[in-house]
């Protein structure tokens, strides 16, 4: 045989040869894969029947939100406080709202570590746009096209001990000082806003990034947070410290730590009290300070603040209310040092007053009409008739400071709730806002839609 032919025949040989060594190994790792994957579903089964809904690995999804049609009758110019005689007879305004429109995910990596984010848009979040102006030669121009806000409400990572006995919360969380941030679900409350006292003289929803330890043994449970301060220079008159956990800045400030803190029982049935605070210096906790001055060397702007919150249910009878205070020190020098910050347009500050103390108290009452039906097709079916009072003030002054009587308010109420099931609120109120005899009294009326959906248990493991 020819070299040629030799060379041709094993070059064959080895193809052939090639082919079934390949063929063998493409066999044999497919097979092997086979036998993996039928392991590996054998032991995902075996995790899932021993975990029986422990919720290992498993991703939560839920949200909040509310739509509502508010009309004033009333005029909300800024002057209608310090001219009232000018607004007396205004015809009022009507107005439509997205309160709040939250998305939660949340989720179990299993041995007791877990996650949760809640992203949040207040009024519609924000709209802006670039347009080319045809009339001004051709300029771009950008345009606010809505209002409103974005934010992260909630990015933390936690890890339970002792089957939830406690654990530990690092990221950003909501601080549960007062009945509504401790409950802002719409479906928490009956009025289509949040109660109007809290959620003027403290931040709510009120969300700070720290660390956390909380837990619950058997009808008590716990809640201690160490957190960035608030910001004096952020406090107003008619907000108290509302605004002071807000940033204009891509960080928090963070020069001041506070301890926020809260204890719930649950001892009576259908019965939960709560009590809730917050202690922490606020002043220079900005990235603008007055370090030279040695006017402002012993100013501390310490800020404590407590509060009571109950809730009561029994049969078709719901009750809620809640009572907070609040006391600033030294508000007279840092209402005088607030008004030497910059006058820039664009600057955040509000450059008033603060007062060296506010409060409010408040209560509604609410009966399911629907709870005595014989019908068992309604018995998802709720229809509340509501009450609710409000008493607060944001702007109690310290000595030799200008009082504003306009803060001092009352707040009467009344409505209805429908629920066709649990997650869903229709709710329809009118009120009004009763202010000292000087002043106009502000009646309104509105309607909401409003839902809560919890895709899972987990959502609720901090309550």
């Amino acid at each position: 045989m020819r070299f040629y032919e030799r060379v041709l025949l094993l070059h064959h040989k080895t193809r052939f040869m090639s082919r079934k060594i390949l063929f063998a190994s493409l066999s044999i790792l497919f097979f092997g894969l086979q036998t993996v994957i039928a392991q590996n579903s054998a032991d995902t089964a075996k995790v899932e029947k021993t975990a029986k809904g422990k919720s290992l690995g498993t991703l939560t999804i839920g949200g909040y939100g509310e739509a509502v049609y508010k009309y004033n009758f009333f005029s909300d110019n800024v002057f209608r406080y310090s001219h009232a005689e000018n607004y007396a007879n205004s015809k009022g305004h009507g107005r439509v709202d997205l309160p709040h429109a939250v998305i939660m995910l949340g989720y179990d990596f299993g041995h007791g570590w877990s996650f949760n984010t809640e992203i949040e848009f207040e009024h519609g979040g924000t709209e802006s746009a670039v347009e080319v102006e045809a009339e001004e030669t051709g300029e771009f121009e950008k345009e606010i096209e809505r209002g409103g806000e974005v934010a992260l409400e909630q990015f933390w990572l936690q890890k339970a001990f002792w089957g939830g006995k406690m654990n530990i919360r690092a990221g950003h969380m909501v601080v549960p000082v007062g009945g509504t941030n401790n409950a802002h679900l719409p479906t928490q409350f009956f009025g289509v806003y949040r109660p109007e006292g809290e959620n003027t003289i403290i931040p709510c929803t009120w969300h700070e990034t720290g660390i956390e330890v909380w837990g619950r043994i058997q009808d008590w449970r716990y809640d201690v947070m160490l957190i960035p301060s608030l910001n004096s220079s952020m406090f107003s008159v008619s907000g108290w410290v509302h605004d002071g956990s807000a940033s204009p800045y891509e960080f928090r400030v963070a020069n001041k730590l506070a301890v926020a803190a809260r204890v719930d029982n649950y001892s009576v049935k259908g019965l939960h009290i709560g009590i809730s605070g917050f202690v922490g210096n606020t002043f220079r906790n900005d990235i603008i300070t007055d370090e030279g001055s040695s006017r402002y060397a012993n100013v501390r702007g310490t800020a404590v603040i407590g509060g009571l919150d109950f809730s009561y249910k029994t049969g078709g009878l719901i009750i809620r209310g809640s009572g907070l205070y609040g006391h600033l020190s030294d508000c007279e020098l840092i209402s005088v040092y607030n008004s030497t910050l910059p006058h820039s347009s664009q600057a955040p500050y509000p450059q008033t007053l603060v007062g060296q103390a506010a409060w409010s108290a408040g209560g509604e009452i609410g009966y399911d009409v629907f709870h005595h039906h014989k019908n068992p097709k309604m018995d998802r079916h709720k229809l509340y008739l509501f009450a609710r009072y409000e008493y607060y003030d944001s702007y109690i002054p310290g000595h030799n400071m200008t009082d504003y009587a306009w803060t001092d308010r009352q707040c009467v109420s009344g409505g209805i709730n429908y629920s066709p099931i649990k997650e869903i609120v229709i709710k329809a109120e009118g009120g009004i806002r009763l202010l000292k005899t000087q002043y106009n009294q502000e009646p309104w009326c509105a309607l909401g839609i409003t839902w809560a959906g919890m895709f899972s248990k987990e959502f609720h493991k901090k309550g």
